[in-house]
């Protein structure tokens, strides 16, 4: 499985591309950052984190895309840049017809370092040794789209197939449900008056 991992934000929107499967090694493909003037005008950033990430899904074809989740920070401003960048992301992967997740940072770093309360220094490194790097890649915003993609990879499998012997199961039981015979009529019971 090839999964578009993306980091969203304004100025620098992290993007990092790995092959794998659970218990198979990963490899990285790509890491990287797009790039927007913070001094252009909101549309026209935008405009450009749909460029370059419409430029990585043409570049590496990937078979799913993760997006961090937007959570609550005190900065309300840098909160709406990131959730725009995220729905940018979101549609530019709808569009195409990708499956897409999302995971928030402590379910990144509990899948890379197996605490959800791990610092960023231990996730780099850790993306680092799994995909045998000699350091994590730079700067920062890529590594972290590269652990939510290993995130994905390692999680939304997992959260796939359940979702799939969901609808599976939900199916069958709605065949067996139209082909069961219907239960035969019981004679209706004439009331009897007694005179």
């Amino acid at each position: 499985m090839r999964v578009l991992g993306i980091d969203p934000g304004l100025t620098r929107c992290g993007v990092g591309v790995v092959d794998g499967a659970v218990g198979r090694p990963l490899t990285l493909v790509a890491a990287g950052v797009v790039r927007t003037p913070a001094g252009d005008d909101l549309a026209r950033r935008l405009l450009e984190v749909e460029r370059g990430v419409e430029e990585w899904l043409d570049t590496h074809r990937p078979d799913a895309v993760a997006v961090e989740r937007v959570f609550a920070q005190h900065n309300v401003s840098t909160v709406i840049g990131t959730a725009q960048a995220s729905a940018v992301a979101l549609t530019c992967a709808a569009r195409r017809g990708l499956p897409t997740a999302l995971h928030t940072p402590s379910e990144v770093k509990a899948a890379v370092t197996g605490s959800g309360r791990a610092e960023k220094p231990q996730v780099q490194a850790m993306v680092a040794r799994l995909l045998r790097l000699a350091a994590a890649p730079r700067p920062a915003d890529a590594a972290d789209a590269v652990a939510l993609a290993i995130c994905h990879i390692w999680r939304g499998g997992a959260q796939d197939r359940v979702a799939r012997a969901k609808q599976e199961f939900a199916r069958k039981v709605e065949l067996a449900r139209r082909d069961r015979p219907a239960a035969p009529r019981r004679p209706q019971q004439e009331e009897v008056t007694e005179a």
